[in-house]
This record gives C-alpha cells, sequence and structure tokens, in this order.
C-alpha cells in the first residue's frame, strides 16, 4: 500500500511537469524574443535621456545655487549700494605728553630798573610840567631819581609796600589852560618809611610833597598804544619792590 501511495504522488509530478500552465505556449516564446529584441535596440536611447536628462539636472543646480547662496547671505539694505566690509576699530595710541618747557627765569634786579625806567621816558607826558626828563637808579640807597622841568624827586623802593600799589587817570589842567590826561601810578610806603623826597628847580627841599607815598606819571595818549601796559608794570614795580628790600605782595584774602 505504501508503494501504491508513491505512484500515486510520481504520477500527479509528471501531471504537473506537463501541465499547460507550466510549459509555454510558442506563441508566448515568440512574443518575449520579440520583447527582448526590442528593449535591446530602445536601450542607447534610454541611455541618451538619462544622459540628457542628468545633464539638465546639473546645470538646474548651478544656476540655482547663486540664489540660495544669496539667500542666505544678509544683503544692504539699499540694493543700489555695495556691501560695506566694516572697517577695524583703530588701535589706541599711547598717550604722548608734552614736553613741558623750563620755566622762564624770573627777572633780575637791573632789568626791573630799566623797564621802569624805559616806560617813564619813552611814554613820558608832554606839557612841559610833568615831563620826566631823566631817570637814574641809585642801588646802593634803592632810590630812582626823576627829574621833571620845575622838580626833582628821590623814590624809594626799598621803602614801598607792593599791597598799596593803585592806578588812576589824572587830569593836569586848569581853568585856564588844558592839558592831556595822565596815567598815574601810586603807591604807599610801609609804616614809619619815607617813600620820597623831592625839590625845587633850585635845588631846596620841597615840604609841599607828601612823602609817604610815590607817583609815577605817563602819557594816557601815549599808553593807550601798548595794550596791557598797566598789567606788566603792575608785575614790574612789585617785583622791584621785593627785590628792592620793600613789603613784597601777600595774598591778604
Amino acid at each position: 500500500m505504501r508503494y501504491d501511495f508513491m505512484e500515486v504522488i510520481e504520477r500527479r509530478n509528471e501531471l504537473r511537469a506537463v501541465s499547460p500552465r507550466r510549459v509555454p505556449s510558442a506563441s508566448r516564446q515568440t512574443g518575449a524574443v520579440n520583447d527582448v529584441a526590442r528593449a535591446r535596440r530602445n536601450r542607447p536611447i534610454t541611455q541618451l535621456i538619462c544622459v540628457c536628462a542628468a545633464a539638465l539636472l546639473v546645470n538646474l543646480s548651478a544656476c540655482n545655487a547663486p540664489m540660495v547662496l544669496s539667500g542666505l547671505t544678509p544683503q544692504p539694505t539699499d540694493p543700489t549700494l555695495p556691501q560695506q566690509t566694516p572697517k577695524p576699530a583703530p588701535t589706541a595710541k599711547p598717550a604722548r605728553h608734552a614736553k613741558k618747557s623750563p620755566p622762564k627765569p624770573e627777572p633780575t634786579l637791573e632789568e626791573l630798573v630799566e623797564y621802569l625806567r624805559g616806560k617813564l621816558l619813552a611814554l613820558s607826558p608832554s606839557d612841559d610840567i610833568n615831563d620826566n626828563l631823566d631817570v637814574v637808579f641809585d642801588p646802593a640807597a634803592s632810590s630812582l631819581t626823576v627829574t621833571q622841568p620845575n622838580s626833582r624827586c628821590d623814590h624809594f623802593i626799598n621803602a614801598l609796600d607792593a599791597n598799596s600799589l593803585s592806578w588812576d587817570i589824572f587830569d593836569p589842567g586848569d581853568t585856564h589852560n588844558e592839558r592831556e590826561e595822565l596815567l598815574r601810578l601810586t603807591v604807599a610806603s610801609m609804616s614809619g618809611k619815607t617813600a620820597r623826597i623831592c625839590y625845587d628847580k633850585d635845588n631846596r627841599l620841597d615840604k609841599s610833597v607828601t612823602g609817604n607815598r610815590v607817583r609815577f606819571l605817563f602819557s594816557m595818549r601815549k599808553v593807550e598804544q601798548f595794550p596791557g601796559f598797566q598789567d606788566d608794570m603792575t608785575k614790574a614795580v612789585k617785583k622791584l619792590i621785593a627785590l628792592s628790600g620793600g613789603v613784597p605782595e601777600k595774598a591778604l584774602f
């Protein structure tokens, strides 16, 4: 019985091998051959189409690359203006300290005397009364002698107080005679000291002159030609008083 069963199975296998489903017909075999031939003929065309498509894709990618990059790169606000590259910040340079010029040397006693003497002569009044005809300094007595048409006065610089210096405009004219205005410098003496002694044209002591102050006269018309004259003369006289042994300037307030 076992053998009979095996024979049945072998017959079924033989039938399946010769089944029309398994063995293609002659027409089907002919169509398959034609399809293979047609595919072989169309293969170059297909390959050419693929090559063209790939080339077109590469070109499109190359054209779109700048647009993509430009979209990623920030653009300037005004498209007509070129993009400006920011300039690097300037490096800080070390500060250079200017060399201080050496202090100007202080004028000497002789230089101050010559300055005062020169201004008294150059800017002298010209009214035949108050003219400064001659100016002489005696270093031994620290006195400045000023000679005028009708008098002569000895001014003792070492007896003066630099803190009492003052300026005023003096009109020497009277009801009958008009004279030019004068710029007058007045300096008082220290307490208990004589500031000046005056003599008339006959060399006699003039007791009408007050001895507790000195006065130097300048032509107002001539002084106006020298801006800053009063400030310069004030400094010179104060320094001259200090160097001569008088009372130097002090900041009292």
